[in-house]
């Protein structure tokens, strides 16, 4: 197996060549396509001063360019820090400047949230624009501004050092809800690991074509998308953007047979009309993290595709999946190929089968896992303890040996001396046909310990009452677990990554909108 992206790269379009690898709007680029497209761009960065160890950040929307320029820092050894395109103001400036990026390659239409920051931007050098229509750019006082397709006058022949599978392949930033986010740092081994895992797991062959909706600047796209479908020989279908109105008329368009969804979208999926495009598609099965075990069934029935639910995060990887050949509907699978996972308590002891607590992980090789958190050692030293990474994730696993989720650990609820799962009372909320979704939270109770709150944003045009809500839960819960305060509005706080802030939650309490079950 190849260690460095670079080799894997090298080595796919050696076997494929002239065979269709990529499709985006309307272009179609070959496995040799691909693999000269982005030695240009490798060598035309060299040319700009970049070189391995150097962190450029990309901000960009899904395209082809957005690919040539991720694979073009791969391959010269310079480590890619993708920005979430919604982000702006203090959160941007930070994940810049803590990056330690001399340098940018962005799409225009962010050249004005860049603008208001410049002044804050303190080693940021040289921004490279991509440009789809010639648009008037905004003035800046000390950054220099340079066309993207600068980057392509390079030689179609790679020259010059190529990375290895311990080096730094990009920094990830997490979303950080209560402090600043930690930017993880991934070795070329671990995307390898991680591409190749999926794509073998999952059944892949030269003969799917993936559909990638979800945004390059997150990891799945990149490597449970684009480079598993490399790691298949497969070909991939990549979109600007998600439409769930569109989704399985695209699908359909372009033959996918296989894609990656998060558990909020096979829900909006499922809240769509019912219609002849359900069930006349190409797609043949979804793998996906955070689907509730009645959402998954009635997804495979309605649409007769399968589902594989998986775990993992941004530091360890898929750790747990469901696979082709070991499947359990509402599981979240059983160890991945490599990797160690129990489930430990406070003492970091080894749990019994059945028992509630920490999920915990480690690699059986080296660098298959993030390297450290960037420059916050003590973050990396939190998160490795006692010789395992701990998740932050509660969970528990069954006599045959798959694992199931639980809740995140600092949102659990302790209520009337019984711990209740977050994530339980939301997968029960969101299952009322006018719930678009939800978030639980514990609000502080005066006779000591916490009350449940139910936030609840309903379905556009929706008429959903308190006491209808309450009524459901109570058919579906333990009484433990029903609500107390129910509070119905249009949106609920979230970071750019789309994680519900539960602390603002929280913090606003009982307030004069929300409705209490007891006083009616």
């Amino acid at each position: 197996m190849s260690d460095s992206v670079l080799e894997f790269l090298r080595d796919k379009a050696a076997r494929n060549g002239d065979r269709r690898f990529l499709h985006f709007e309307g272009r179609d680029v070959s496995y040799r396509e691909l693999d000269v497209l982005t030695n240009r761009m490798a060598n035309g960065l060299k040319d700009q001063g970049i070189g391995p160890g150097d962190k450029v950040c990309i901000m960009m929307t899904n395209s082809l360019e957005f690919v040539s320029a991720w694979l073009g820092l791969v391959k010269i050894g310079a480590v890619e820090v993708p920005i979430n395109t919604a982000h702006k103001g203090d959160l941007l400036c930070y994940l810049i400047n803590n990056s330690d990026a001399r340098f940018m390659i962005v799409d225009a239409d962010y050249l004005g949230t860049i603008a208001k920051i410049e002044p804050e931007l303190a080693k940021l050098e040289k921004l490279f624009v991509w440009q789809e229509e010639q648009t008037e750019m905004p003035n800046f006082q000390k950054l220099t501004l340079l066309p993207f397709e600068d980057l392509y006058v390079g030689d179609m022949t790679l020259i010059g050092s190529e990375p290895l599978g311990q080096d730094d392949f990009c920094i990830l930033y997490t979303s950080g809800t209560t402090g600043p986010s930690k930017g993880v740092v991934l070795p070329h081994k671990y995307v390898i690991n991680l591409s190749i895992s999926n794509a073998n797991q999952l059944g892949y062959t030269e003969n799917d074509v993936l559909y990638a909706c979800l945004p390059l600047f997150h990891g799945n796209a990149q490597m449970m998308s684009i480079l598993a479908a490399m790691a298949a020989n497969a070909s991939v279908v990549l979109v600007k953007r998600f439409s769930v109105s569109r989704f399985w008329e695209e699908t359909d368009e372009y033959g996918a047979t296989a894609t990656n969804l998060p558990g909020s979208v096979i829900s909006m999926l499922l809240k769509q009309d019912p219609s002849e495009k359900d069930v006349h598609h190409s797609l043949r099965q979804v793998f996906t993290a955070g689907t509730p075990k009645a959402a998954w069934e009635e997804f495979e029935q309605r649409f007769q595709v399968r589902i594989y639910e998986g775990y993992g995060s941004t530091e360890c990887g898929m750790i747990l999946m469901n696979t082709v050949s070991n499947r359990k509907v509402g599981t979240i699978g059983k160890p991945a190929k490599g990797y160690q996972v129990t489930i430990v308590d406070e003492a970091d002891n080894q749990l019994l089968t059945g028992q509630v607590g920490e999920i915990v992980t480690r690699p059986e090789e080296p660098y298959c896992m993030m390297k450290w958190y960037y420059k916050q050692p003590d973050k990396t030293l939190e998160a490795y303890q006692n010789l395992w990474f701990h998740s932050g994730d509660y969970g528990y696993q069954d006599e045959e040996g798959f694992f199931y989720f639980v809740d995140r650990k600092k949102d659990v609820i302790r209520r009337r001396g019984e711990n209740i799962s977050s994530f339980e009372v939301e997968r029960s909320v969101n299952t009322h046909p006018k719930v678009l979704e939800s978030a639980a939270v514990a609000v502080p109770d005066p006779l000591g310990e916490y009350e449940l709150k139910v936030v609840v944003v309903p379905r556009l045009n929706a008429s959903l009452t308190p006491e209808e809500l309450i009524a459901h839960c109570e058919e579906r819960m333990a009484n433990f677990m029903v609500p107390r305060y129910v509070e119905l509005r249009g949106s609920l706080p979230k970071t750019p990554t789309d994680r519900v802030e539960k602390y603002k939650l929280r913090q606003e309490g009982v307030n004069n909108q929300t409705w209490d079950r007891l006083k009616g």
